[in-house]
């Protein structure tokens, strides 16, 4: 299914609008391999597997299944939370109104709040 000429042209506004207020983000999401679905997909799979076992174990009253059952759970999550990128809050020289900094600089959406009213 196609889309049509105005869809078309909205979706091309909102990406020159992501360009221009998120590069980095945009850059992302551009670059291939950035995050691979596989790997998700097969740390879900592993850790309802280990889901699996660890309720079996329970059943049966069996404690080394139980064990074996809840590594091969975390391993399923910790392959699937590793396929996530994390982006780093850029650091903002700008501090509020109130010449105090909130937080060290630690304040993002502050920050990015007021940098959004300024250019207004």
């Amino acid at each position: 299914m196609s889309l049509s000429e105005r869809e078309r042209k909205v979706l091309e506004e909102l990406e020159r609008g992501l360009l221009e207020s998120e590069p980095q983000l945009a850059q992302k999401m551009r670059s291939p391999g950035s995050a691979s679905p596989k790997r998700l997909i097969s740390g879900v799979l592993l850790a309802l597997i280990g889901l699996s076992i660890l309720v079996a174990a329970v059943v049966l009253q069996f404690a080394l299944f139980g064990v074996a059952g809840f590594l091969t759970m975390l391993a399923g999550l910790f392959l699937a939370s590793s396929n996530v990128k994390v982006p780093n809050a850029p650091q903002s020289s700008t501090k509020p109104q109130g010449g105090k900094s909130v937080g060290g600089g630690q304040n993002f959406f502050g920050d990015r709040w007021d940098r959004r009213r300024s250019q207004d």
